[in-house]
């Protein structure tokens, strides 16, 4: 049901005229006629009676009036409201998605306590679809793993180490450290093909010399970790996803001895061209770079 067509059909039963509703809605009769059938088509119910003096509501009609009297007031109101806000300067990010469930939080309390007025827009996608974006200027500033591009300034906000997970009741975690050879034991949990954390994750156990005995790929790191909690197997999470339920005792960290640390750096990214740089983007990129400086 469309806007247009309630209004015509307010007008229409207003005016009990086709002629002068049209000429009031400043539209032609033929397309007010095609509205209000369309709008019958969808009640599945006439809703006037058309005679020579005009249009007359049919008992459906009457009973209709006052719904979609009160939905065009609401629309109205609401209009009036929203064109009565002050209109904030938007600033348009875009992040991975482990980036913006587990960093990006965050970064927008401070930001907002910063710059109440702006207007934020997020969005998400994999690290190489918002260089992309923010190459061709859809994004302010994206957020993701470090990906350079000749067109863009980069910034390195976060190292987030990836930690091997498993839930205390698990084997492993029982050890806390193991050899690399018993990570063949264990059910693998992998997420998100498309992504460098499936990568770095078949990489460690590549190391191992040593296949997992099983393997449950997930698309997302959330999932995986839920995964984990259950008892379904051990993952490679980064830090930041976990880090509450590590320091909770819902997950234990375990160690590969042998194995050197995986760290993965989150980098910001924005056009070179100052152009480009409106006042909250720089505001944000102000607040990267101090929070870059450990401040």
């Amino acid at each position: 049901m469309q806007l247009a067509q309630v209004e015509g059909f307010v007008e229409v039963a207003r005016r009990g005229n086709l002629s002068r509703a049209a000429e009031t809605l400043f539209i032609t009769q033929p397309a007010l006629t095609a509205r209000l059938r369309a709008l019958e088509a969808e009640v599945a119910t006439p809703l006037f009676r058309r005679g020579r003096r005009g249009m007359t509501l049919t008992e459906a009609g009457r009973a209709f009036l006052p719904h979609a009297e009160r939905a065009l007031r609401a629309l109205r109101d609401g209009a009036t409201i929203v064109g009565q806000l002050p209109i904030g300067e938007a600033l348009v990010l875009g992040a991975a998605p482990a980036i913006s469930t587990y960093t990006l939080p965050a970064l927008l309390v401070r930001f907002d306590a910063a710059r109440p007025e702006a207007r934020l827009v997020v969005r998400t996608g994999h690290s190489e679809e918002i260089l992309d974006q923010v190459v061709r200027g859809d994004l302010d500033v994206g957020l993701i793993r470090a990906l350079h591009h000749p067109d863009l300034e980069s910034l390195t906000i976060l190292e987030d180490e990836l930690v091997l997970v498993a839930d205390p009741g698990h084997p492993l975690a029982r050890r806390r450290r193991i050899a690399p050879s018993q990570l063949g034991d264990a059910r693998l949990i992998l997420f998100d093909r498309t992504s460098s954390f499936y990568d770095l994750t078949r990489n460690l156990f590549r190391q191992a010399g040593s296949p997992p005995r099983g393997v449950l790929e997930l698309d997302n790191i959330d999932a995986a970790k839920r995964m984990v909690l259950a008892g379904l197997g051990v993952a490679l999470l980064p830090l930041t996803a976990v880090r509450d339920e590590l320091e909770a005792g819902r997950l234990r960290a375990i160690d590969v001895v042998g194995t050197p640390p995986i760290e993965r750096q989150i980098v910001a990214v924005r056009r070179r061209e100052r152009a480009a740089w409106s006042p909250a983007a720089e505001a944000f990129w102000t607040l990267l770079r101090e929070v870059a400086e450990g401040r």
